[in-house]
Order: structure tokens, then C-alpha cells, then sequence
């Protein structure tokens, strides 16, 4: 399966967190959908998503917001069957 997109996820050794590259339009939704799941995150003016992870739960819902926000219709459809495969 095809991973989502992520032009770039890097930790930043000068601050807690990750620093995730996207396009302007995605990193607005995926920013506001991380506010509401009370993970902190905050968008400098060079384009990038300052994200503060601390557990494996954190850097699952950044993932999975990621995904939903990037990857291709058939990508989530091949993921969403995979985790059926799984599950069953």
C-alpha cells in the first residue's frame, strides 16, 4: 500500500514536536482538524506545521489526519480494506 504524500516530516531538534511540509491548501484543514483533537500543532509562515507528538496515540491521529487529507480516494479505499483484512 502506498503511503499518503508527506513531503516532508522531520523532528527538529530546537523544539519538542515534528515539522510536516505540505501544500498551503491541506495544511489549514489539517491544522484546524488537530486543534479539534487537541493535539498541539501551529503553522509558521514558511509554509510548514510545527506538530508537538508525545505518544504513539498522537502520531497515529497526525497520520491519520495527514492521510484522510492527502492521500487518493483509492489509497483510503485500499487502506480501509486492509484494516478489515485485519480485523477479521
Amino acid at each position: 500500500m502506498a503511503t499518503p504524500p508527506l513531503n516532508s516530516l522531520t523532528n527538529t531538534d530546537s523544539s519538542p514536536g515534528y515539522v510536516i511540509t505540505l501544500e498551503r491548501s491541506d495544511r489549514w484543514s489539517i491544522y484546524h482538524r488537530l486543534q479539534e483533537l487537541m493535539i498541539p500543532c501551529v503553522c509558521v509562515p514558511d509554509g510548514s506545521l510545527h506538530v508537538d507528538v508525545n505518544n504513539a496515540i498522537g502520531a497515529l491521529l497526525v497520520r491519520s489526519v495527514v492521510m484522510q487529507s492527502t492521500a487518493s480516494r483509492s489509497e483510503l479505499i485500499q487502506w480501509l480494506e486492509q484494516c478489515w483484512q485485519l480485523h477479521s
